[in-house]
C-alpha cells in the first residue's frame, strides 16, 4: 500500500495545515506545486520512495541524506 496518497481518504480535521511529512524513508515538504522530496534515508533509493508514494514526487535539486 502507498504511504502517501494523492487525496486524503480519512475525515478532515484541518485543511492546508501540513507542510512537512517525515517518514522512515524520507523528509518531504508539501508545497502548492506538489510534494518535494528533500531528504532520503540512506537505506532507500529515490525510486523506492516514489514506489511507496501514490502521488508523483518532485525531487529537490538539493536532495540530501537524512542524518542518522
Amino acid at each position: 500500500k502507498h504511504k502517501i496518497l494523492k487525496e486524503c481518504t480519512l475525515p478532515y480535521t484541518a485543511v492546508g495545515v501540513v507542510d512537512m511529512i517525515i517518514t522512515e524513508m524520507g523528509v518531504m515538504e508539501v508545497t502548492p506545486e506538489g510534494i518535494v522530496l528533500k531528504e532520503l534515508h540512506p537505506d532507500y533509493t529515490v525510486e523506492q520512495i516514489q514506489e511507496a508514494t501514490e502521488c508523483k514526487l518532485i525531487i529537490s535539486p538539493d536532495l540530501k541524506e537524512m542524518e542518522r
